[in-house]
């Protein structure tokens, strides 16, 4: 299976969906970040927006990858997608991060229908809605885009493709570690906490244990998020 990941919008999660949703549970796929501007954040290889033709016939050669495409090459993308016609039949999903905020939703629905315009059929493009809050409903949350889809049919909506808000993906970026990582990590950070002397060591054991308890709840959000884009 082969994923982009993909939104006009910046500040959509395009990252957290990419690294943390997709590439967990796509063991074997090649990992490449279409970006120029956070090229030093995450892992794999690095490419630009403009160096379109390469990437696909990377592409071509592999049977799976997570491509993240940053928003600051994504306009380049898109033009060069439409260039290399057909080669949009590559991927098996476009998957679109969204957030509830205005400016997002209008770049959201934006991207959706430029991808449709190219022809990527409406079953090819999922939608992965970010940061719900719990006391949120998705189809109140994110009602335009739930309107949008009732008069365009351009993309595929699952209510159940929603990752609920938590602090832990942003402890994630500031700790440079993975869910995974947490999950399988045995110290005993609550030792650590007790025999720590310096207050730098205490917030760190701290640090530790409290996104190690948020991994679990994240964990079982995320595959319930990619069971339902993956059907």
């Amino acid at each position: 299976m082969k994923v982009a990941v993909i939104n006009f919008s910046g500040n959509v999660g395009k990252s957290t969906v990419a690294q943390h949703l997709l590439a967990p549970r796509m063991p074997n796929a090649e990992f490449v970040a279409v970006e120029s501007i956070n090229a030093d954040e995450g892992t794999g290889e690095v490419v630009r927006g403009k160096q379109f033709g390469q990437l696909q016939e990377q592409l071509l050669m592999v049977d799976e990858a997570v491509i993240d495409i940053g928003a600051s090459n994504v306009e380049d993308f898109v033009k060069l997608m439409q260039q290399y016609r057909g080669s949009h039949e590559d991927f098996d999903y476009f998957v679109v991060p969204a957030v509830k905020e205005s400016k997002q939703i209008k770049d959201t629905i934006a991207t959706i229908n430029a991808l449709s315009k190219m022809g990527v059929p409406a079953k090819k493009i999922r939608v992965v809605f970010n940061k719900l809050e719990s006391d949120e409903t998705v189809e109140e949350a994110f009602y335009p885009l739930f309107a949008y889809h009732d008069d365009s049919k351009a993309f595929t909506i699952k209510p159940k493709a929603a990752i609920q808000f938590s602090e832990l993906y942003h402890k994630l970026r500031t700790y440079r570690v993975t869910i995974e990582q947490l999950l399988t990590d045995e110290t005993d950070y609550k030792a650590k906490l007790r025999e720590a002397k310096d207050p730098e060591e205490k917030a760190q054991a701290a640090a530790m244990i409290s996104m190690r308890r948020l991994a679990f709840s994240a964990k079982e959000n995320l595959d319930a998020v990619y069971a339902a884009i993956s059907k």
